[in-house]
């Protein structure tokens, strides 16, 4: 091969790699992408994508207990494990193959196996093959951190392996209590199985704010799950029948499987870094500029890598805008403003901009408008489930600082109101905008004052 092979090398093909060399290939640049997994990464082939198959599949619990009030009869139902899990290979599989097919048409080289770095221009092959290119990306995402200083760790799956276990446990122990820990809790418990949460903090998902953290831990308890707050594993042991969570309050649990969902940390062991001397975070994360340029000026990186915010529409949006800025002659940052995410627990959060916390502490004066209540569909089925919703305004200019949701399909509602958010939308902006009615999406233009002794009273 010649001195330089490349206009740019990607290491890692997932969601920010993926689209950064497809943008760039499309500007006329000569793209390879390095790969030693299936294309797609974390979101398409272990993370969102067959979560949310796995959500839908577990929904269909309440769907057969809720027909019932509706005026449906029906007969008894049973779950086959093993058909969703052959479902969802099938799946994507089928996304993975689309990956590849669109690197392909844009001209970018597909190469497999794992690689490093061996100067600011230079990648060096698993297979002991050297590659060159005045730029490199680095979007090889992050994986599963396990708690070392716990003993008997080792005995714990991750999300990783959650997906693929052969058989559905009895009982799950859940070490975390982050999106994916309340996900799967969620999730697990509708398939039957005896779930059982274990976090430090007195409420799950730290980070989101407090009375959405208090709605969920309520809407956890009422589907199943056995919610430990305060409790931490002090060590796994096997046991003839699975195995035994011994736990810092000294109760044992037993469980058949113990999944370990205690965050993520981004994936850059072996890639050399520390040798050419690119900055990292004592995390392993990469720094980086608004450009996503690292402190060697033709290395970039993009994702999770980088612990910015870890979501995936944002590692597409931070590839895309480095090929445009690199190659395409249209130089652009991300806007990490008003960045909306979902968390698809039963029922789901949607969240954007700031929670009541966080605008308190930059803003003098800020009202809270609010509203829970029963969806029309609980009306019939009898459930317990609650709709809470908040949206957070500055009380001086009036701009809606954030929105919190929590409810059915709070995840599709939470993407338009990003939008307004986004424009800079006022409190009169939301209340001028005419109801579409019944649907628990009105209620977010329908909220005149803010209503304190609700606040006081709505969760106890």
């Amino acid at each position: 091969m010649s001195a330089t092979d490349y206009d740019l090398i990607v290491i890692g093909a997932g969601s920010g790699g993926v689209r950064a060399a497809r943008v760039a290939g499309g500007h006329g640049a000569k793209v390879a992408i390095i790969e030693d997994f299936r294309v797609g990464g974390t979101c398409v082939i272990r993370g969102c994508v067959p979560k949310k198959l796995y959500v839908l599949a577990s929904r269909f619990h309440d769907e057969f207990e809720d027909a019932r009030g509706f005026g449906w009869r029906t007969g008894p139902v049973d779950f086959d494990w093993g058909a969703l899990v052959a479902a969802k290979e099938k799946e994507i599989t089928r996304l993975s193959g689309l990956y590849e097919q669109t690197l392909a048409k844009n001209g970018v080289a597909l190469i497999r196996g794992r690689a490093s770095l061996i100067g600011p221009d230079s990648v060096a092959l698993s297979d002991g093959r050297n590659l060159r290119a005045p730029h490199i990306l680095i979007a090889t995402g992050g994986a599963p951190a396990l708690a070392p200083s716990v003993p008997g760790i080792e005995h714990a799956i991750s999300s990783n392996e959650v997906f693929d276990l052969p058989v559905l446990p009895k009982r799950l122990a859940i070490i975390g209590s982050g999106y994916i820990a309340v996900e799967f809790a969620s999730l697990f418990v509708r398939l039957g199985v005896q779930t059982t949460l274990l976090y430090r903090a007195g409420l799950p998902l730290r980070g989101f704010d407090e009375d959405l953290r208090k709605h969920l831990a309520i809407a956890l308890a009422q589907s199943g799950v056995d919610l430990r707050p305060g409790v931490s594993p002090r060590r796994i042991d096997k046991s003839a029948t699975g195995f035994n969570v011994t736990l810092d309050d000294d109760s044992v649990l037993d469980a058949d499987i113990v999944l370990a969902a205690t965050g993520r940390r981004p994936a850059t062991n072996g890639l050399g870094l520390d040798k050419i001397g690119v900055a990292m975070r004592d995390n392993g994360a990469i720094i980086v500029d608004a450009q996503s340029r690292t402190s060697i000026s033709s290395i970039y990186a993009v994702g999770d890598v980088t612990d910015r915010i870890n979501l995936t529409p944002v590692a597409i949006r931070e590839g895309h805008a480095f090929a445009d800025s690199v190659f395409g002659s249209t130089p652009r940052i991300v806007d990490y403003d008003n960045v909306a995410s979902a968390v698809f627990t039963t029922p789901e959060i949607g969240a954007v901009g700031l929670s009541e916390t966080a605008a308190s502490e930059r803003f003098p004066n800020i009202d809270i408008f609010e509203t829970a209540f029963r969806p029309m569909r609980a009306t019939l089925s009898g459930r317990s489930e609650r709709v809470y919703m908040k949206l957070v305004v500055n009380a001086d200019s009036q701009k809606v600082l954030g929105a919190h949701l929590f409810g059915p399909e709070a995840g599709e509602m939470i993407q338009l109101v990003a939008v307004a958010l986004q424009m800079g939308a006022t409190k009169q902006d939301f209340d001028s905008t005419m109801a579409v009615h019944p649907t628990m999406a009105e209620e977010l233009v329908t909220l005149r004052t803010p209503d304190r002794q609700l606040r006081r009273e709505q969760i106890t």
